[in-house]
């Protein structure tokens, strides 16, 4: 399947907080871009290559424009250092129409929405979002200072700014007590969390401990670290007729890659599922935030950017 591409402009950047660019995309001609619903994200094409996923924290019922928040982080691998340096107001990108892997339930009665730095950005559009339908919600943004923040202003000054807190690791009177927010878990109250992956660990396993099923804790990991150890095994390329040996410290990805098969790939981590393939035979050794428990244990697919093989065999249906 071809994705679909939109061209887009910048219409206005901000710096915001600790190095947190604030970016208006508009479409270039002027006509609407195409309606989103909260909790997605676009695929942004840097540069030729260079590919990264950034959630839409505009109110979704503006088809005018999308806002991303893009934090410049020198540990990345390079996405959000060259969108600063490059997405200046005027400048033309290329991004995906909008895809929704966080989706909101629309059967919750109520909402506590956790987000941590920057991870807050596609909870801003949930709030937007469940403010409009006039559903109960809470959200909650957690970072080390408030000098660290982009989007209070935006947030203080919105029409459901009384649903809106703010904790800070320096202020200790600030600090969020999760348990207490969360509450005992039951049947109409939905869990969602972006942001470190130990902050989202965090909120997960005391979501868990206060009784929510796992369907009711949703989560978007925007940044994970792969771990590539062990032994090494054999995939079956079933529709290509070719078999490999992906090695030790190896990707899948990076194995068929050695005998000419390419795979569309995005974000390399196990977080978008670009790269998903379909398993005919073996078993995975699943190593993505990307599928669910349920559906790791069916054992039917599997991201070969990061994850590797129980079985000494795999064969894929590319």
């Amino acid at each position: 399947m071809t994705e679909q591409l939109l061209k887009v402009k910048v219409h206005k950047r901000q710096l915001q907080g600790d190095g947190v660019a604030v970016i208006d995309l508009v479409s270039i001609n002027g006509m609407p871009l195409p309606a989103f619903d909260a909790g997605a994200h676009v695929d942004l094409h840097i540069e030729p290559g260079l590919v990264r996923q950034y959630s839409l924290c505009s109110a979704p019922a503006d088809t005018q424009v999308y806002r991303l928040g893009i934090l410049k982080d020198p540990a990345s691998r390079g996405g959000s250092v060259k969108v600063h340096e490059t997405l200046i107001e005027n400048a033309e990108v290329t991004i995906s129409v909008p895809r929704n892997l966080f989706p909101l339930a629309p059967d919750a009665q109520r909402s506590i929405l956790v987000g941590g730095g920057i991870g807050i950005t596609p909870m801003i559009a949930m709030a937007y979002s469940l403010q409009a339908q006039g559903k109960s919600f809470e959200l909650h943004y957690c970072a080390r200072s408030r000098g660290h923040c982009a989007f209070l202003d935006e947030l203080q000054n919105a029409v459901f700014a009384g649903s809106v807190f703010t904790h800070f690791d320096d202020a200790p009177e600030t600090r969020l007590d999760l348990a207490s927010v969360l509450g005992q878990g039951n049947d109409g109250v939905h869990v969602y969390t972006c942001g470190p992956a130990g902050f989202m660990d965090w909120v997960i396993a005391t979501a868990s401990q206060q009784g929510y099923s796992d369907d009711h804790i949703h989560r978007e990991f925007f940044q994970v670290e792969v771990d590539n150890t062990g032994g090494a095994f054999e995939v079956v390329a079933a529709a290509s007729g070719k078999t490999v040996q992906v090695a030790e410290g190896q990707t899948i990805l990076e194995a068929l890659g050695t005998v000419g098969i390419k795979i569309e790939v995005s974000c390399e981590q196990g977080v978008c599922g670009t790269c998903m393939c379909d398993v005919l035979e073996g078993e995975p050794d699943h190593r993505d935030v990307y599928f669910t428990d349920e559906e790791k244990r069916a054992n039917d697919q599997i991201l070969v950017c990061c994850s590797r093989a129980k079985s000494k065999r795999l064969v894929l249906d590319i």
